[in-house]
């Protein structure tokens, strides 16, 4: 079944309304024709794009009646003219031209072309020789991002982070820049913005090169866009930033809810798979989405506020029904159900919930309790007191030595003992990964070095940890004390103090952000920032390679704190421990021409 969702918050107010109005507008405006019911043809990831910004009521509402996949044999229907909302890559114009192979087979009556983004010359004179006739319209409409929750976007391409970082892949890392550039301007596009570009410097050069490339295309994109009212900076600022950056909080674990349910069950697609109570309990799906009111509001809280917030709520539900007595079970809610259709929607979002909860807390009370400790004193180089750790080899052999962790927990704590001295020698290495027998596995350790993380370095180059904003004042759990380096590096943006040496700018400062008071001759110099930007600015931080869901949640927090400006967090793709650590091996396998691909090509 099609299911589409509109989201509601605050990026999402913007980003996704304006995708679908842009839909809208640009696509089945331009096609319209009262009482005239129409297909829509869409591959991977329009389908992905549409269902992340409007309902299938809205489609109906626009004349379409069936949607269908670009990539599969469909029956033909020639008295209907076809909408084709799709990618301009290869697999997706083959499946247009085989539509049209010729006039007596065609499938549809008409065509109407509308391509996510740029179409380049090739394929483009490709379709044009083989079913130009049958095309009525063919657009760019400038929508290639995924509006994934209400602050945070993705390109849909975790390939990337094998063609960003493999040392097999050099020649193609271009091409693979070169499109998420363009992915880029139209994420900007569609906001509205023209944003002051800027990078992390170093160690890699991926974020200075997608930097100048997201400059470039976005002054050629305002400057042909003769509808854009937008013709100089806006009040906003993109950081483009190489996944290296903090390799703790990748594979940290996170006690926040999301981050947390994520890390430790096997949560596909974002969809939860549960029993139910009793002997005949059947297995459930939930999707952990915008429109769930009730994640939205706990998503970010730690497991044990989570743990006491949903009884509670579960509580109300009942006592205002009087319909339990004593002690509230899953069982009880079960029978609440069956008595009162009315109520059975919120419950159900409780029950699935707490079953979460619960799932995260018995894997929790297993084997994680004690890892987080090691992983926190490792992480910070303090205890919980606020004592410096002096010898951290001490702090990893419990775990190293404790047969009740898997490899992978092994392998990230090794890997923040390794980061938490910025590298080892060779020889402490290589008797880390005998010793622990994780030979078959290795390279999620070494291979780090393609991020321009350090693994292996002599004693006497061992670097000291790079200085951390001070949080000591700040109320948290014992054992979810370390914050993401990324919500420093917002606030530090917000607050204009990231080291311009450090932190480049590929074009001119947009006025708001320029903490020396330098602006141009264009703009008044403003005596406070803050205020200049209480209009609505944006600070887009924008991942190569994958962010975290603690990432993500750093936006929303610091988004609270700082109402002047609006934090918006996107990547090539959301990563889990577990998945990044996998990609991290495949960095040195050698792929084939046919496995490497691009989104789909």
């Amino acid at each position: 079944m099609f299911h589409l969702g509109i989201h509601l918050n605050c990026f999402t107010v913007i980003a996704v309304i304006q995708a679908w109005i842009k839909l809208k507008t640009s696509v089945f405006d331009d096609c319209w024709k009262e009482e005239e019911w129409k297909i829509i043809l869409l591959d991977d990831f329009t389908t992905k794009l549409l269902a992340s910004c409007g309902k299938m009521t809205d489609l109906l509402a626009e004349g379409i009646t069936v949607v269908e996949n670009v990539y599969k044999n469909r029956e033909p229907v020639p008295h209907m003219k076809a909408i084709y909302l799709i990618t301009p890559t290869v697999k997706s114009v083959e499946g247009l031209i085989y539509d049209f192979a010729s006039k007596s087979s065609s499938k549809y009556k008409a065509a109407y072309v509308y391509f996510t983004d740029f179409c380049d010359d090739k394929l483009f004179n490709r379709m044009k020789s083989s079913c130009s006739k049958a095309i009525r319209r063919c657009k760019e409409i400038n929508i290639n991002f995924l509006p994934y929750e209400s602050q945070v976007f993705t390109l849909d391409v975790p390939n990337a982070f094998y063609h960003c970082y493999s040392p097999n892949t050099e020649k193609a890392n271009d091409a693979i820049l070169e499109q998420m550039a363009e992915q880029i301007v139209t994420l900007c596009a569609t906001l509205e913005e023209n944003p002051g570009v800027r990078y992390k410097s170093k160690p890699l050069d991926n974020a200075s090169k997608l930097a100048q490339l997201v400059e470039k295309k976005l002054e050629n994109f305002y400057k042909i866009d003769e509808r854009s009212q937008i013709k100089g900076k806006t009040h906003s600022q993109l950081l483009i930033i190489d996944r290296g950056f903090d390799p703790v909080s990748t594979v940290l674990h996170e006690l926040t809810f999301q981050a947390m349910a994520y890390d430790l069950l096997p949560i596909e697609n974002d969809t939860y798979k549960y029993k139910t109570e009793g002997a005949s309990g059947k297995e459930r799906e939930a999707i952990l989405e915008e429109e769930d009111d009730l994640w939205v509001k706990i998503r970010h809280k730690h497991i044990a506020n989570v743990l006491e917030e949903i009884p509670k709520l579960m509580k109300e539900v009942s006592s205002k029904r009087k319909a339990t007595e004593g002690k509230l079970s899953l069982s009880n809610l079960a029978q609440l159900m069956k008595k009162m259709p009315y109520f059975r929607k919120q419950i159900t979002k409780q029950v699935v919930h707490l079953n979460i909860a619960e799932d995260c807390m018995n894997k929790f009370k297993s084997n994680i309790e004690k890892l987080c400790k090691v992983e926190q004193d490792l992480a910070l180089g303090t205890d919980a007191d606020g004592q410096k750790v002096k010898d951290s080899m001490r702090v990893l052999l419990p775990v190293l030595l404790n047969k009740n962790h898997d490899n992978y927990d092994k392998i990230r704590a090794i890997l923040l003992y390794i980061f938490s001295t910025n590298g080892t020698t060779q020889e402490n290495l290589d008797k880390l990964i005998q010793n622990v027998q994780i030979e078959n596995d290795s390279d999620m350790i070494k291979n780090w070095k393609h991020l321009g993380v350090p693994i292996v370095t002599t004693s006497a180059s061992q670097q000291r940890r790079p200085s951390r904003k001070d949080r000591s004042s700040e109320e948290t759990f014992e054992l979810s004390r370390w914050s993401p380096v990324i919500k420093d590096i917002m606030e530090d943006a917000i607050e204009n103090k990231l080291d311009s040496k450090e932190w480049p700018y590929c074009s001119q400062c947009p006025a708001p952000w320029n903490g020396t008071g330098a602006v141009s001759a264009r703009h008044k110099p403003k005596t406070n920032y803050l205020e200049d930007r209480k209009s609505g600015s944006k600070l887009i931080v924008f991942v190569i390679g994958g962010i975290t869901y603690s990432e993500m949640r750093c936006a929303y927090e610091v988004s609270q704190a700082f109402k002047s400006c609006e934090v918006v967090i996107g990547s090539t793709h959301i990563v889990t421990p577990r998945r990044l650590l996998d990609d991290i091996k495949a960095l040195t396998v050698t792929k084939s021409k046919d496995t490497v691909y691009f989104k789909d090509e």
